[in-house]
């Protein structure tokens, strides 16, 4: 029973070799049409649309992609300087002196101690936003934030860009001045 059902079918004598032969010969698979690669023809005008169609969806996606990476990107930033201030802040009780900065054009203030105004007058201490609030922290604590978000961190009084044009620029004014 192990043979094939051509064997049998040849020691029977019913099939002689030359027929048996011309069957195997048959039953060899078909050929296969043209091998993959670049056809000769030309593109249809549909097949072209549907090409650049693709090509333009696979742009659309890199670029969602790109969008969706650089917002998870910023947010995880957002979030290490929010862990990076709330553990590095000073502790400002019993402040009772308004200290007068700048942000985005804006003349904002926080309450802060003798002590912490005189640090931020010497550039020991820098004032950090982290969301919508306005905290203290080290220099060092600051130049670590800097790296991450530079616009998280309010420019020191050294690092204000001089301008030009200011009639009053030869005139220093002191960093403890109470308005």
């Amino acid at each position: 029973m192990a043979n094939s059902l051509q064997d049998q079918l040849l020691k029977a004598g019913l099939v002689d070799a030359k027929q048996a032969k011309k069957a195997k010969a048959g039953k060899a698979p078909p050929k296969r049409g043209k091998k993959k690669g670049k056809s000769t023809q030309p593109l249809s005008e549909s097949a072209k649309a549907a090409k650049q169609a693709q090509a333009a969806k696979a742009a659309h996606d890199r670029e969602l992609e790109a969008r969706r990476k650089a917002k998870t990107q910023h947010k995880a930033v957002a979030a290490q300087v929010k862990q990076m201030v709330d553990q590095h802040r000073v502790d400002r009780d019993g402040a009772d002196i308004d200290y007068h900065f700048t942000d985005a054009n804006k003349v904002r203030k926080l309450a802060v101690t003798a002590k912490i105004q005189a640090a931020l007058a010497n550039g020991r201490m820098d004032i950090v936003r982290s969301g919508d609030r306005y905290e203290v922290v080290s220099a060092d604590t600051a130049d670590k934030i800097r790296q991450r978000d530079p616009a998280a961190v309010m420019p020191r009084n050294a690092d204000a860009p001089a301008d030009a044009d200011d009639p009053y620029a030869d005139y220093q004014v002191p960093d403890d001045l109470m308005w």
